[in-house]
């Protein structure tokens, strides 16, 4: 009998990518009115307004403070199918963070039901819909577990860079350009509203304002793609004060789940992905 493998579907990451030029014309859009044919007042008002940097900082050293917390993060996922026309589906996860060996993640969509864990020991991964799941080997801290199973295997869970201690480290070699947008409100919550431009993604991120900066939405731009899919999350539910017990990171296959490797990157993950796609489209 040929042995299976793991299929996963991907869900994007957060790293910061974009293009040169859309950074320029970001830089320019954020001039004030006055800017056009006043220099000095151009410059008054680029040297007041906030560093994005700074404020991007803020919030990942914040976070990296925290020993453990949990959060939630509703989902909206663009798909592009048949020269460029584009659905988009809906992910519910919820994030569970113990530092610096614990993390989890629950993730239920309209194209995704599954379990991801890692223990100090192992990263696991649940495939509810087809009651599977896959086990690797990692070494025992958060950052190295991840870096692991991204290199090796192409498993990226969303949102999950947030847990890392070297979030900011990872962004910053990404950035090509910043940009202060502004402040807005995200569901009622008062945020600064950044951008941030690399070879290929834009990355937007709205950071609340005050004591705790913390990522309230965040939405990627896959500028080099077919019809430049978007990738958007609304963050809530931030919690800082639960005690993580160790059995809340141990899987514990259900009754009659079948353990399957996983594939390495280029497998057929992505046939999945165009499967499911595919049969949605046609019900």
């Amino acid at each position: 009998m040929m042995q299976k493998k793991f299929c996963l579907l991907v869900v994007a990451g957060m790293f910061l990518v974009a293009s040169p030029l859309m950074a320029k014309a970001a830089k320019q859009t954020n001039l004030p009115p006055q800017a056009n044919g006043n220099d000095t007042a151009s410059q008054q008002a680029t040297k007041t307004e906030p560093d994005p940097r700074q404020i991007l900082h803020s919030m990942c050293d914040f976070l990296k403070s925290q020993e453990q917390f949990s959060y939630k993060a509703e989902v909206e996922d663009d798909q592009v199918y048949q020269g460029g026309k584009k659905l988009q589906y809906t992910i519910n996860m919820e994030t569970f963070v113990h530092r610096p060996d614990r993390l989890r993640v629950n993730a239920e969509g309209d194209l995704v039901d599954k379990q991801f864990f890692f223990n100090g020991q192992t990263i696991t991964l649940y495939d509810k819909d087809r009651n599977v799941y896959g086990m690797l080997d990692v070494p025992p801290d958060i950052e190295s577990a991840l870096d692991k199973a991204s290199r090796e295997f192409g498993v990226r869970v969303a949102l999950t860079d947030l847990a890392s201690p070297k979030l900011c480290e990872l962004l910053d070699q990404k950035i090509k350009h910043s940009l202060y947008v502004g402040m807005s409100k995200v569901r009622g919550i008062p945020a600064h509203h950044l951008s941030f431009d690399g070879d290929a993604v834009q990355v937007q991120v709205w950071i609340a304002a005050g004591d705790k900066p913390l990522p309230v939405k965040v939405v990627l731009t896959h500028k080099n793609e077919p019809a430049s899919p978007q990738w958007a999350a609304y963050l809530s539910d931030w919690n800082f004060s639960q005690d993580l017990k160790d059995n809340l990171f141990a899987f514990v296959p259900p009754e009659g789940a079948e353990q399957i490797k996983f594939a390495p990157p280029g497998g057929s993950t992505s046939k999945l992905r165009e499967g499911k796609k595919a049969a949605r489209s046609k019900s």
